[in-house]
């Protein structure tokens, strides 16, 4: 559950990949890992490109490489899951997070369960009080302890990175969700099995002794853009919302690709999203393919400047 409601929040990971081998070699040969791919072909005048993001990561590996700066600054428009430039959708979004009917975290789970969670939420100082937590829909609420999880002392997301730099380049900056309609999505699982979710969550062995193992290694093979790997941890950490994945991702996906047939044949976009929603039989990169286009991966090599 974890892993998933980043989606929404911009705040964790939604990462399921597809099957590549790893291949560090010389830069001129094939590339095969990467989360940085190109759309061509189906008559499209211009090609257009897919990024994967991952929705908090320590601030020394959130780095752009020269390729992905260049798909910025020549691209006419950069498009991620929502609009994360308009300030009235922004602040519109805490609203969204809310149960719907007045529905609390107590109404859903049994007193111990509830005296549990409430605890962990007040032992891990979590961003906002558990009075106000306790409103939002559990698959949310869990998210806003990624921070103290996070095996850095410093996080952002890539999207606000990528963001920044197409801010620079004058570039417009849209979304193809709203919040309105990504928290449809959420409500459309029922709360109890959220909460009971984010019950197993708390008492998961990893979050219980504080091992940060499985975020390390998601960690890990995102900067190794190893989507196999990504792949494998994700299906291994949230099996739990396996019966959604219809809700939070093919469909999404789908609807997705139906219009960006129709915005890619007037414009040169960067669409970046959780890598997610990248591979796989239903992912963004096979759908686009049986629509037609050519998709292939473009080398994503990253250059870390160290401070001395």
């Amino acid at each position: 559950m974890l892993r998933f409601s980043s989606v929404f929040l911009l705040s964790l990971m939604a990462i399921v990949g597809c099957a590549q081998k790893n291949n560090d070699k010389k830069d001129n040969q094939e590339v095969v890992n990467s989360l940085l791919w190109k759309i061509e072909g189906n008559g499209l005048e211009k090609p257009s490109y897919l990024f994967g993001t991952i929705h908090m990561i320590c601030k020394e590996d959130a780095v752009l490489s020269e390729n992905m700066k260049k798909v910025i600054t020549d691209c006419d428009e950069v498009y991620f899951e929502i609009d994360m430039d308009n300030l009235f959708e922004m602040l519109g979004a805490m609203s969204k997070m809310k149960m719907l009917g007045d529905t609390t975290l107590k109404d859903l789970l049994s007193d111990s369960d509830y005296l549990k969670v409430k605890n962990f939420f007040k032992d891990k100082n979590s961003l906002l009080p558990f009075s106000v937590l306790e409103t939002y829909k559990p698959i949310l609420a869990s998210s806003t302890l990624t921070q103290s999880e996070m095996p850095c002392d410093g996080a952002t997301a890539m999207e606000q990175v990528i963001m920044s730099a197409a801010k620079e380049s004058k570039k417009k900056i849209k979304g193809l969700e709203t919040m309105a309609q990504q928290a449809g999505f959420l409500d459309s699982i029922p709360y109890k099995y959220q909460a009971e979710e984010l019950v197993k969550y708390i008492d998961s062995s990893t979050l219980s002794s504080g091992d940060n193992k499985m975020m390390n290694a998601m960690f890990e093979a995102y900067r190794q853009q190893d989507l196999k790997k990504l792949e494998e941890l994700m299906v291994d950490s949230d099996a739990g919302l396996s019966s959604f994945t219809n809700i939070l991702l093919y469909n999404r996906n789908a609807n997705w690709v139906e219009k960006l047939k129709t915005l890619m044949t007037e414009k040169s976009l960067l669409v970046a999203v959780g890598a997610g929603h990248l591979p796989g039989e239903k992912g963004v990169i096979n759908l686009l393919k049986k629509e037609g286009y050519t998709v292939t991966p473009v080398k994503n090599k990253l250059k870390k400047v160290k401070e001395i």
